[in-house]
């Protein structure tokens, strides 16, 4: 099973090796999101989600990791929040009884503002 390494060598694939989430993905996944993708909580309460679930055939990789605090991370599993990648963002979307439409969100990335 080939593994995928940034520059200094940390792991951003592992394909299906492992479920466990490498340093690398998550220091990857801390840089893109900074912190919670959804609500904003800071890094150190983060856990990394699998957006195709491991179980389900779903790999270890960066394009398929998001960071959730905890309390969003149960949302996204235990009711019709969904979470997809889209351009390697991830964005969230809400279940039918909140927005009819059912349309995708993206936590605004401010820490890439110029606030100036």
């Amino acid at each position: 099973m080939p593994v995928v390494m940034n520059g200094p060598g940390q792991p951003l694939d592992v394909g299906r090796l492992t479920r466990v989430i490498p340093d690398g993905i998550r220091r990857a996944a801390a840089a893109r999101d900074s912190g919670c993708a959804r609500c904003g909580r800071p890094p150190s309460w983060c856990e990394i989600h699998h957006v195709l679930e491991w179980e389900n055939n779903g790999p270890t990789r960066i394009d398929n990791c998001v960071m959730l605090c905890r309390p969003c991370h149960r949302l996204i599993h235990h009711s019709d929040w969904q979470v997809r990648m889209d351009g390697g963002r991830p964005e969230f979307i809400p279940p039918g009884w909140i927005d009819i439409d059912r349309k995708p969100r993206q936590r605004p990335m401010v820490h890439l503002l110029d606030i100036a």
